[in-house]
């Protein structure tokens, strides 16, 4: 009768562990995804924002110093890896946006162009799109930290390697803020 009892009670451990090491590989896998689709939309940002430098550039090629730092930005940007450095060169980016938007807000005949005001919609978008991976994402993040974290799954997460992510936050309260792209 005991050798049943424990027989019982390894397997309900070694059931606990499974579903314990499943659930975690489930949350890093979701957490993955989520990442995923943080970089698709800032990839499409940043073609879009090429796009608005090349458009602004039509209207006001002498403000170069403003298309340099909003060139730079990108690159950087583009260039970033993992979410704490891409949060930063956001950030960056999304300051030099402002710049360019700025310049652009001087030139009605810009303003008024259809090309631009295309741009400007899809970067409306883009930012709305962005802003609700990061939420998906960071949600993810949370959940998965939170299982790694616990006890008993510490353990667990321990014993397989099981790594804290980081949330993807801008650095610059100013940019937690979609950029304003309407010109009414």
């Amino acid at each position: 009768m005991i050798g049943w009892i424990v027989l019982g009670v390894v397997v309900l451990i070694a059931l606990y562990a499974i579903a314990t090491y499943n659930g975690m590989v489930r949350g890093r896998n979701k957490v993955d995804e989520g990442w995923s689709g943080i970089d698709v939309q800032l990839k499409r940002r940043h073609d879009l924002i090429g796009n608005l430098v090349e458009t602004v550039k039509g209207y006001a090629s002498h403000e170069k110093e403003v298309f340099e730092k909003v060139s730079a930005a990108r690159s950087q940007a583009m260039q970033a890896t993992g979410p704490a450095a891409a949060g930063a060169a956001e950030g960056a980016l999304g300051g030099a946006l402002r710049g360019l938007l700025a310049v652009a807000e001087a030139y009605p005949q810009l303003r008024a162009a259809e090309s631009f005001t295309a741009l400007q919609q899809e970067l409306t978008n883009t930012e709305d799109q962005v802003a609700a991976a990061r939420r998906i994402y960071n949600g993810n993040v949370q959940d998965y930290n939170t299982r790694i974290q616990v006890f008993p799954g510490s353990i667990f997460a321990g014993m397989f390697h099981f790594a804290r992510r980081e949330f993807f936050e801008i650095e610059d309260p100013a940019d937690r803020e979609p950029v304003k792209v309407s010109f009414s």
